[in-house]
């Protein structure tokens, strides 16, 4: 019998094990999960946000409602009346910031759902209409301004911005605008660390990633995925989700690593749950979960 040399066993041994890691990499829904219909009814869902207790505040902007979605207790009416609250974000004082595209305008709603302006314009103008928004670890927040004509805007209306902009708000109030060169900025989402940060240019169907600059700005412009996505999440291994379609999983280096097909086109999502592995998705009339292997880090 022939023998096989120690360093070809120990080579093989390198590749299988290699090639085990890489597939359980990429195994990142729980064991025989699926997504489930977590409520419907809604004309259109969107902006996704979990707060410190793991509960999912989701809007149905034509009806301008913002639900809650509770692990154990199921959904329920958070306000209506919210000046069209589109992409959701919370703080780290747990306030609901919201893009509200009424009047154009970037909101907070306090412990008592009282409605307070952040931000409505930029050098005199007023703003498109922002749509999704990250906040960034030192409190600043970095939205984007497409433009959609709303049915909700009186005739009179019109686009004033030379752009469809993505503007950075610092935590002292200043406005700037870091990103001009987009065909329809969209999602938006940055990294736990906040040094980097990637952004949707969902009409000419293309993901961007930046490293972000200790003032805010952006820089190191590179491409890392080849769909436009309307909302964006990360997860605890750096994988970033997008909604085009479908989902799209695509890891750190931009390598797709899985395809997640849904009951209705995913407009946007996040994690959440207690344990934040419960991958919620806003999807046209309806909200869906999924239970995970990886965790958010919202």
């Amino acid at each position: 019998m022939k023998k096989i040399p120690i360093i070809k066993i120990v080579l093989l041994c390198m590749l299988l094990f290699s090639f085990s890691k890489s597939k359980n990499d990429n195994d990142i829904i729980a064991k025989n999960e699926k997504v489930k219909l977590a409520g419907t009814g809604f004309k259109f869902t969107e902006g996704p946000a979990v707060n410190s207790k793991g509960q999912v505040y989701f809007t149905d902007q034509p009806n301008d409602k913002i639900h809650i979605w509770d692990q154990k207790k199921g959904i329920s009416l958070y306000l209506e009346g919210t000046r069209r609250s589109n992409g959701m974000y919370f703080n780290t004082n747990q306030q609901l910031v919201s893009c509200a595209d009424e009047n154009n305008q970037l909101v907070y709603f306090d412990e008592n759902k009282k409605l307070h302006v952040i931000h409505e314009n930029y050098e005199g103008k007023h703003l498109n209409a922002p749509n999704d928004l990250w906040i960034a670890p030192n409190g600043g927040i970095y939205f984007t301004d497409p433009y959609y004509h709303r049915e909700w805007w009186n005739k009179n209306h019109s686009e004033l911005q030379d752009t469809h902009g993505v503007y950075y708000l610092n935590s002292n109030g200043k406005i700037s605008r870091v990103i001009n060169d987009f065909k329809k900025p969209n999602g938006i989402i940055g990294t736990l660390d906040g040094k980097i940060i990637y952004v949707a240019d969902i009409e000419d169907n293309k993901i961007w990633k930046y490293t972000i600059e200790p003032d805010g700005n952006l820089s190191n412009k590179t491409f890392f995925a080849p769909h436009g996505s309307d909302g964006m999440t990360i997860d605890n291994k750096g994988n970033v989700y997008l909604t085009s379609g479908k989902i799209w999983v695509y890891n750190s280096k931009g390598e797709l690593i899985k395809e997640i097909e849904t009951p209705e086109k995913p407009s946007n999502l996040c994690f959440g749950g207690k344990k934040r592995n419960l991958l919620f998705i806003t999807a046209r009339t309806s909200v869906y979960t999924l239970k995970m292997k990886v965790k958010g880090v919202d």
